[in-house]
This record gives C-alpha cells, sequence and structure tokens, in this order.
C-alpha cells in the first residue's frame, strides 16, 4: 500500500503575494500591536524629520519602527541585530515590519536617536490602561530592582586607585615625552630641521589617551563630593533653624549636638568612591537578589496597580537603596493619573519618619513596614490604638500589627513582585541597552509601557477596538 504526502511546494512560484495578514492567526499579538500603534501619538518622531529637504534614503515609517520594537521588547527580543535577523526568520516580526527589513544599524540608531518619545509611550499605555478599566488606584505597590548597565563593573575604578594610577602615568609619559624629544634633537642634529613630524608613538599615546580619561573621572568624582556636601550644608543649615526655633519657643537649650556643617570646597571624594569609564553615569550598587554580591548598574523603581498589575509610575536612580523614593513615586504617579491611590505598600527600605509624615502623602493611607521581621518569628496583632506619645515609627509598626494593616501589606509581594519576574525572568529584561542615566530612565519606561500593553492585551482590548 502506498504512502500518501501533501505535496512538497518548497519551490513552487506563487502567482500573486499573499496578504500579510493571512500570515498570522486572529487574535494573535502581533495583530494587537498594529492596532495599538495605530492610536499612539507618535507626533514628537515625526516632528524629527521635518528638518530634512527630501534628499537621500527614504526612512522607514516610525509605525514599523515602533511596531518591531514592542514586540521585540514583548517577546525578550532586545537585540538590534537579532530583531534585524527575525524580520527574516520569524513570521510575527515580518508582518509587523511589513515584510522590510531594516538593519541593525537602523533599528539601533532610531531607538537612541528618539529614546525620550518611546520612553514617553509608557504615559500613553499607562492611559490606555486606565481608560480600560484596568486601573483602579485602590491599592498600589511599590518596589525597585537593580538592572545591569550596558558596562562591566571591571572597568570601574576607586578615586584611590586613581590617583595612584595617576601619578604612575604621568612618569611613564613624562618619561616617554623627554625620550621623544631627545630623539627628535638627535634627528635634527643628524638630518637637519624641517623634515617632516611622525605622530606620537603609540604607547604615548595610550598612556596620555588613559590618564586624561583618568584625570575626568576624577574630577567628576570631586565634583559629585561637593554637590553632595552643599546639599548636607543645606540639611544641616535646615536642621539648625529648626532647633533654635525649639529653643526660642521653649526657652531651654535643646538635647544634643548641633549639626555639623560641612564645607563643600573642602570635600573630597572617599578613596572607595567609583566611577566606571564605560557607563560613568552607573554605580555598583549591592544586589538585592543575590547577597553579597554587587551590579553595575541602575535601582530600577516601579509602583504597580493591584487591580490588574499594571506599572503606574516607573524610575531610574543611582541610589543604592530605596529610602528616598517613596514620596516620588508616589508623585509620580498622581502627575501621570491626575490623583493619588487610596493605599500604599512598601517594604522596610522605603521607610523613614520623614517619608511617612511627608505633606505630599498625607491624604494617602501608608503601610510601609518598619523593619525585617525574623524568620519564623509571628508577629502579635492588636487592633487597640497606639499610645498618644508614640512616635512616626512606633505608629507604622503599631498599624502593620492590625488584622486590617497585615491584609493590607500582606498583599504587597502579590502585587508587585511578580510584575518584576515578568520582565527579568519571562522577557529576559536584565541588562540596559543604551548607556547613561537618560538613556536608562527611556528605556525602563518603554519596558513598562511594554508590561502595560501586555495587560491590555490579556484583558480583551484588541477585542473591544474590533
Amino acid at each position: 500500500m502506498g504512502q500518501n504526502f501533501l505535496p512538497d511546494t518548497v519551490n513552487q512560484t506563487l502567482l500573486f503575494p499573499p496578504s500579510l495578514h493571512d500570515w498570522l492567526p486572529e487574535g494573535h499579538l502581533a495583530r494587537f500591536l498594529v492596532d495599538v500603534v495605530a492610536e499612539l501619538d507618535l507626533n514628537a518622531i515625526y516632528k524629527s524629520y521635518l528638518d530634512k529637504d527630501g534628499r537621500g534614503q527614504a526612512a522607514y515609517a516610525p509605525e514599523v519602527m515602533v511596531r518591531v520594537l514592542l514586540y521585540g521588547y514583548a517577546t525578550g527580543v532586545y537585540s538590534s541585530r537579532k530583531i534585524h535577523k527575525h524580520t527574516y526568520e520569524d513570521v510575527a516580526f515580518r508582518y509587523l515590519a511589513g515584510d522590510q527589513h531594516p538593519d541593525h544599524a537602523t533599528i539601533a540608531e532610531f531607538r537612541k536617536r528618539h529614546q525620550e518619545s518611546l520612553g514617553g509611550l509608557f504615559t500613553q499605555a499607562l492611559l490606555l490602561c486606565f481608560e480600560a478599566g484596568l486601573v483602579k488606584l485602590g491599592h498600589v505597590s511599590i518596589d525597585g530592582t537593580k538592572i545591569k548597565a550596558n558596562a562591566s563593573k571591571h572597568k570601574a575604578m576607586s578615586y584611590k586607585h586613581m590617583n595612584e594610577t595617576e601619578a604612575r602615568l604621568k612618569q611613564e609619559v613624562e618619561a616617554l615625552l623627554a625620550a621623544a624629544h631627545q630623539t627628535d634633537a638627535e634627528e635634527d642634529a643628524k638630518f637637519g630641521k624641517g623634515c617632516s613630524g611622525e605622530e606620537l608613538p603609540k604607547e604615548l599615546q595610550r598612556r596620555d589617551s588613559r590618564l586624561k580619561k583618568i584625570q575626568e573621572a576624577k574630577q567628576a568624582l570631586e565634583q559629585a563630593a561637593k554637590e553632595q556636601a552643599e546639599q548636607q550644608r543645606q540639611e544641616a543649615e535646615a536642621k539648625q533653624a529648626k532647633r533654635e526655633a525649639e529653643e526660642q519657643r521653649t526657652g531651654q537649650k535643646a538635647r544634643g549636638r548641633k549639626p555639623e556643617l560641612p564645607d563643600p570646597e573642602q570635600a573630597k571624594p572617599d578613596d572607595k568612591a567609583q566611577r566606571n569609564f564605560t557607563d560613568p553615569e552607573s554605580r555598583i550598587l549591592p544586589d538585592g537578589a543575590n547577597k553579597g554580591s554587587f551590579v553595575q548598574g541602575y535601582n530600577a523603581q516601579i509602583a504597580v496597580d493591584a487591580a490588574s498589575q499594571v506599572i503606574v509610575a516607573a524610575e531610574i536612580t543611582q541610589e543604592s537603596n530605596d529610602k528616598k523614593q517613596l514620596v516620588p513615586m508616589i508623585a509620580l504617579v498622581k502627575e501621570n493619573l491626575n490623583g493619588l491611590p487610596e493605599k500604599v505598600s512598601a517594604d522596610a527600605g522605603y521607610f523613614s519618619e520623614e517619608n511617612v509624615t511627608n505633606e505630599s502623602v498625607q491624604d494617602v493611607d501608608l503601610y510601609v513596614a518598619t523593619g525585617r521581621d525574623k524568620h519564623g518569628e509571628s508577629a502579635v496583632t492588636s487592633n487597640e490604638p497606639p499610645p498618644p506619645e508614640a512616635t512616626p515609627k512606633e505608629k507604622m509598626k503599631h498599624k502593620l500589627r492590625t488584622e486590617a494593616g497585615r491584609t493590607v501589606y500582606k498583599m504587597r509581594k502579590a502585587i508587585v513582585e511578580p510584575v518584576f519576574g515578568q520582565i527579568k525572568e519571562v522577557r529576559g529584561f536584565r541588562r540596559f541597552s543604551m548607556r547613561g542615566k537618560l538613556a536608562a530612565r527611556c528605556e525602563w519606561k518603554l519596558v513598562c509601557a511594554v508590561n502595560n500593553l501586555l495587560k491590555l492585551f490579556k484583558y480583551g482590548w484588541a477585542a473591544q477596538m474590533a
């Protein structure tokens, strides 16, 4: 009995080109992105092409570039070279690109040139989620994670090492210059003046360029130390003024030492202060996921709405901890959605008495841990009010021990941590593609915009559009 096979059509010539819309099934993510990009405002990108005189090679349509970038970030393809390759090998990429194939340099340049506009898509995606009813601002949870910079931590150097290396390189450069001058003098005596000069020796070029980089890095660290000292001075002056006002009010001398006023002009960087030569704005930060290890990167912050795990605020900082991020993140939520959340939860890294008593968050019901609970230790539940003389920290600690407080705070992990898992584990975003704080901020907002668009896709926005 003979076997029955479908014909092999690899060499079949198509008489008519097929419609691109026949390439993918209904309900595919790529189809959703075509619809959603058509709704986005890309005027900022279009305006950047207005100064062109029409000559030269035609540019790819911004919709095409935005679609392939969004799909790349949604499927864990971040490399411009891989995106270019996928426009040939992946049906969805080919569909989104309209059967065009922007090369990797074009994709990388588009992402770099329009980084702020691409980061601005976060707000547009968030508003689409809000209009679809996915954002309620009932309970928002805030957390941060460390994302690697596009730089190796081995390309960083401490201030102390900079000083030592600078001194050594200066000696080497001076010795090489002296040798070069001696050679010049000998050649002038032998051949006469007026002959064409040669380039500096490669050894001198290499040392001289390294010396310049180190000197620039030193100056940046010294300037940062002065700025930090100036900020500390202003804070100390504010504390001193508050102390003096309290003494005048009570007629008694305040306890404790007077705040010291640092002199910014005398401020010097700590010997261990480091600066990276590849991405100078990145920092060496402790990696919370792997205790005892460090990453060269940025501290990425998100605020997540409990209703559908939509990110309602996103930011990048250079701070190693989260203590200064609670109030700014709540302010960003208000800026993005013109409203404050009813409840906000955050872990102990965000707590300070200044944070929870800040005037801008007085209308927000805060649930911020004051410290870590010991493993296996169960906190005593108490529904009694805190004593009148309790400090802000004691009041918050008491609040989290009530049944209502425990119910709200235990949802914190379930709201925000899965979002980090989806970004880092499912979509594999663990390193920025571009360098510098501004570029990292824009890329992080693009990552968060994609997260929100995927939530919108999951909850059937495409069906609503149809």
